[in-house]
This record gives C-alpha cells, sequence and structure tokens, in this order.
C-alpha cells in the first residue's frame, strides 16, 4: 500500500516532468519560428520575453487574484477561531502565518496564492466556514499551506504564463502568415516547404498542447497538496469529509474567472464536481484531460489508499 510520503514523491516528479516539457516545448516553437523567419533574434527575444512575463506575473499575481475574487482582509478579532487554526498548521508546516481574507460567497471553496511563503495568502469563502465543521475545515486549510510550502504559486505561475505566450506567439505567427506577412528563402526549396508546413501544424497544435500540460500540472499540484495536508493534520479523514461535502454543494462561485480557477480547492465553476458525492462514479480519461482539478472521486480515492 502506498503511504503519503510514496504519492508525494511521485507527484513532485511528474509534475517536474510536465514543467521541463513546458520549457521544452516553447523553447521549440521558438526556434521553429526562428527558423522560419531565417531569424535567430526570435528565439532569444522568445526567451527573454518568457522569462520576464514569469518574474512579473509572480511578483503581482497575489494582488490580482484577491481583486479579482473580490477578497477582504479579516482581522483576528473578526474570526478568531479561523487565525487560530492556520496559525497552529503554520506551526507545524514550518511556515510563516499567512494572511487571512474573505470572501463572502456561500459557495465553500478556499485558494492560497502569494509571491513566496513569507508573503503568502489564505482565503475562505462563507460557504466554507458555514459548511465545514472544524476537522474538514482543518483538512482544507492543512490543503492550502501545503501550496505554500510547496511553492506551488511559482509553479502555477509559470505554467500558466508559458502556456499563455505560446499562445500568443502562435496566434500572431498563424496571422502573420495568413495575411502573406512572412518572406522566406525557405519558400524556395523543399526542405524549406516541409519546415513552413512543420510551422504552421506548430502554431495550431503547441496552444492546445501547452493548455493540456497546464491541466495536467494543476491536477498533480492538488494531489499533492492533498498528501501534504494529511501530513499536516495526521486526519485524513477530515479532508476527504471535507471533499465529500463541497463536491455535494452545486453553487459555482459568483466572482469565477478561469484564469484563476486553478489555484481554488475546487474548480469554483463546479465544472469538476460530482453531482452526487459517489465514490463508485468514474470520469472518462478524456474528460480528465479537459480539468483545473482531479474529480473529487479520485481525490477521495487516493487519500484512502494511503497510510498515514
Amino acid at each position: 500500500m502506498a503511504t503519503i510520503y510514496t504519492h508525494a514523491s511521485a507527484n513532485i516528479r511528474k509534475t517536474w516532468f510536465l514543467v521541463s516539457l513546458m520549457f521544452v516545448l516553447i523553447i521549440a516553437i521558438f526556434w521553429v519560428f526562428s527558423y522560419a523567419y531565417q531569424n535567430p533574434v526570435i528565439l532569444w527575444f522568445g526567451v527573454a520575453f518568457s522569462l520576464l512575463m514569469n518574474i512579473a506575473s509572480y511578483w503581482y499575481s497575489d494582488k490580482l487574484v484577491l481583486a479579482m475574487s473580490r477578497a477582504k482582509p479579516v482581522g483576528e478579532r473578526e474570526n478568531p477561531e479561523l487565525h487560530r487554526i492556520i496559525e497552529n498548521l503554520a506551526i507545524t508546516a514550518g511556515l510563516p502565518k499567512p494572511r487571512v481574507f474573505f470572501i463572502d460567497d456561500p459557495s465553500p471553496n478556499a485558494f492560497a496564492t502569494g509571491r513566496d511563503q513569507k508573503h503568502a495568502v489564505v482565503a475562505v469563502t462563507r460557504g466554507l466556514l458555514e459548511r465545514l465543521d472544524r476537522s474538514e475545515l482543518e483538512g482544507v486549510l492543512a490543503h492550502e499551506l501545503s501550496h505554500i510550502g510547496n511553492r506551488d504559486m511559482l509553479i502555477s505561475t509559470i505554467v500558466v504564463v508559458l502556456a499563455g505566450i505560446i499562445a500568443i506567439v502562435s496566434d500572431i505567427f498563424l496571422r502573420m502568415t495568413w495575411f502573406g506577412g512572412l518572406r522566406s528563402n525557405n519558400r524556395n526549396n523543399r526542405a524549406g516547404g516541409i519546415l513552413m508546413a512543420v510551422a504552421l501544424i506548430g502554431a495550431i497544435l503547441a496552444p492546445f498542447a501547452a493548455m493540456l500540460i497546464r491541466l495536467a500540472v494543476s491536477r498533480r499540484r492538488e494531489l499533492l497538496a492533498d498528501a501534504s495536508g494529511v501530513l499536516l493534520t495526521r486526519y485524513p479523514e477530515g479532508l476527504i469529509n471535507a471533499l465529500r461535502k463541497i463536491s455535494a454543494d452545486p453553487r459555482p462561485l459568483a466572482h469565477a474567472h478561469t484564469a484563476t480557477a486553478h489555484l481554488f480547492f475546487e474548480n469554483p465553476f463546479k465544472a469538476d464536481a460530482l453531482t452526487k458525492p459517489d465514490q463508485a462514479r468514474r470520469t472518462p480519461w478524456i474528460v480528465k484531460l479537459f480539468m483545473t482539478h482531479p474529480p473529487m472521486e479520485d481525490r477521495i480515492r487516493a487519500l484512502q489508499g494511503m497510510k498515514v
């Protein structure tokens, strides 16, 4: 039987494999475009631009996410119990206590963000506080603190930005080709024609491949946070019961955005949730490819199959 430690290690390896694959993909697409245009500057510009965008997004991501989610800071006097749970879990995890924010929404959900462990934020919805008991709330908050401890904000930012850059560059290439903006000696020979065909196919398929990788990374980080969170509480049933309750709630988050959906404990659109908390359900593999979060039944099954 797999332990929580082996489960976490496997997810870490798979995550870094997917992130590496994303970097290879973006370098490959810039190389093909630079070769097609006979201009190596495109490759160097693409790599430099990717790094610059990652740094900028990573630095300001918390402010953007909090504003988009309509999250407001909540003080210790307003909710001492919530602060107490987060502080105890942070001490257990060896992390600085994150700032605490509140989203006035009946849908049970939560997210963690921030550029590093010292500038982290945990936000919870009104629905989460109303629906869950203490052990279940601890399970969800331990999951979110695990995102902070695992530095998932950095990984998520890198993957999302790279996927966006690939989509933008592919769109520019296709538009320039469509309107006759491509002028290259490669058109005068067979090899150049083959390369141009490869470039066009790459421009069409690269954004799709980047999206699938981004979603796969998001699902892996959620499974890792589940396992890491249970390591903090030493009580898998708390998180399992929370997953069941949250999956049974059909209400989407009022201010949900596609760009931030992967940050939440559960898909804020409720697109990944179960219509019933039925562990016997099996989500088709083709559907899983397009999900920001693992199916609830998979998360519950994974937790039930681990030894603490």
